[in-house]
């Protein structure tokens, strides 16, 4: 899957989606990963419940690069 915000990709990926029992809200769950850190030498694991907004593994990547983007964990470009 890739992002793409204003002509640029701002992620590309493979996202797994998790199908759940037992949980109140959420039926699946979407999970990937990332390089993050000093020179991308770390790893980052990111999960997102599918409860809306959250109904694909488009909106999960879309809901937390922009949960990221709030928190200022990453700069807009």
């Amino acid at each position: 899957m890739r992002e793409i915000f204003q002509g640029k990709t701002i992620w590309q990926g493979d996202v797994e989606v998790f199908d759940l029992s037992g949980h109140p809200k959420a039926k699946r769950a979407y999970g990937w990963s990332h390089p993050e850190g000093p020179d991308n030498k770390g790893e980052r694991f990111v999960a997102v419940l599918e409860i809306p907004p959250v109904v694909s593994p488009e909106t999960a990547v879309k809901v937390s690069i922009v949960s990221d983007i709030k928190s200022g964990k990453v700069q807009p470009s």
